[in-house]
């Protein structure tokens, strides 16, 4: 049985990965719609720089958040001053790191769903005369949102699983920033805490699997067609 401190934990870390993955929802998709179907000078740049935070240390991920977000980084302070928004030691620099981890795992499934879509369906589409955002909106997304589910949902199971960049960028903080890996860390640190190790261990072990199972089932119904999987 879990406790209250344990709940608010767990309820921190979904927030946290939700929020995340919500808000890089828009741009994972926009990123993987242009590496799919646009050809552009510098194509293998941008596609190194949206998977960097898979090979790059998370220390250093976390390192370029505060440089850039922090009290006196160029972006953190024009949010501070423009909107009154601060991100360091907040959840909500938590989601930013969690998220920015997520992105390269997102942008892949959905890369891989748009490029499973037939592009002769869009141009018939056009030639019946719809016009280039009805023709995505008709043909386009629908038959590639089982990847962007899929990624989606890939998505949250990295952001449960986000610890090095969250703890250099917002700290440990209880109640605010310690997610799931942050508290299993902090418990591994208690002379008794072996229990709330095994619990908070277990919860993320299961929320990742479901997560993991889930965004594979759906890339299997785009799989199908363009014969790729996301994992």
């Amino acid at each position: 049985m879990l406790s209250a401190e344990e709940w608010e934990i767990v309820l921190l870390s979904l927030k946290v990965s939700v929020v995340g993955v919500g808000l890089m929802l828009p741009l994972a998709f926009a990123l993987a719609w242009l590496l799919a179907r646009v050809r552009f000078p510098g194509k293998v740049l941008v596609d190194a720089v949206v998977h960097l935070p898979l090979v790059v240390p998370p220390v250093v991920t976390g390192w370029l958040l505060l440089i850039a977000f922090g009290g006196n980084g160029p972006v953190g302070s024009w949010l501070d001053r423009t909107f009154g928004i601060t991100l360091m030691f907040r959840w909500t620099g938590a989601a930013l790191a969690a998220a920015i981890m997520a992105l390269p795992l997102m942008v892949r499934a959905m890369r891989l769903s748009l490029e499973a879509v037939d592009t002769r369906l869009e141009n018939a589409a056009r030639t019946l005369g719809a016009g280039p955002w009805r023709a995505f909106l008709t043909i386009t997304l629908p038959l590639s949102l089982p990847g962007i589910l899929a990624g989606a949902v890939l998505g949250f199971a990295r952001s449960i699983g986000e610890f090095g960049a969250t703890i250099t960028f917002v700290s440990n903080i209880p109640g605010e920033t310690r997610t799931l890996p942050l508290a299993i860390y902090s418990a591994l640190q208690m002379p008794d805490g072996d229990a709330m190790v095994a619990r908070l261990a277990g919860i993320s072990v299961a929320l990742s699997l479901v997560a993991l199972v889930a965004s594979e089932l759906l890339a299997r119904r785009f799989g199908t067609r363009g014969g790729s999987h996301v994992l």
